[in-house]
């Protein structure tokens, strides 16, 4: 089991027993000191991620030491100009050790997950009591359907007006044949008549 924490602004994989140097606190050697930022813990069957820290989640440890750490040097040239110069700086650093990771952030989630999961059923019911409420909206629909019973009527009887008129059609059109065909057959013959006598005179 380890987990990812970040301390004094710098962020560390830690395991329980585990020492390290990080930038000096503010906590006397001795006493325990606890941290929240937790990034990530891995259980070895689950890995809880924050977002961005898990919430609920600590990491503890005992301060054993305030220290310097090793020295720094700095070095300064610039060639043909005679400057060089050389500084050395030692950091300030406490030495902890951990002595545990507390993962509530994590049992924290897997609850408020079954509950979002309670809910959202719960949110589904009302849906569905909807549903009838819309289906009797749409009764009144249906009972309009005595209007299209008397629609086959009317069409039956625009059915019998074609057939009537189809009736009277062929009486009227009977005559107006005749007269068409006898005016064609008088006027052929006139036409073709002086059209063969103006042929010859020239």
């Amino acid at each position: 089991m380890y987990a990812i924490v970040d301390i004094a602004g710098q962020q560390f994989k830690v395991a329980k027993d585990q020492k390290l140097f990080v930038h000096r606190l503010e906590v006397e050697e001795g006493k325990k000191v606890s941290f929240d930022k937790v990034l990530l813990i891995d259980t070895g069957s689950k890995i809880s991620v924050g977002n961005p820290v898990v919430k609920g989640a600590t990491v503890d440890a005992k301060v054993i030491s305030h220290m310097k750490g090793d020295k720094v040097l700095v070095f300064k040239k610039k060639r043909r100009k005679g400057y060089q110069k050389l500084n050395g700086h030692r950091q300030y650093m406490t030495q902890i050790q951990i002595e545990g990771i507390s993962e509530k952030g994590a049992t924290a989630k897997k609850e408020t997950a079954a509950s979002k999961k309670e809910e959202a059923p719960a949110a589904k019911k009302p849906a569905a009591k909807a549903a009838p409420k819309a289906a009797a909206e749409k009764k009144p629909a249906a009972e309009k359907k005595p209007a299209a019973k008397a629609a086959p009527k009317a069409a039956a009887e625009t059915k019998a007006a074609p057939k009537a008129a189809a009736e009277k059609k062929p009486a009227a059109k009977k005559p107006a044949a005749k007269t068409a065909s006898k005016a064609s057959t008088e006027k052929k013959p006139a036409a073709k008549k002086p059209a063969a006598k103006a042929a010859p005179k020239k």
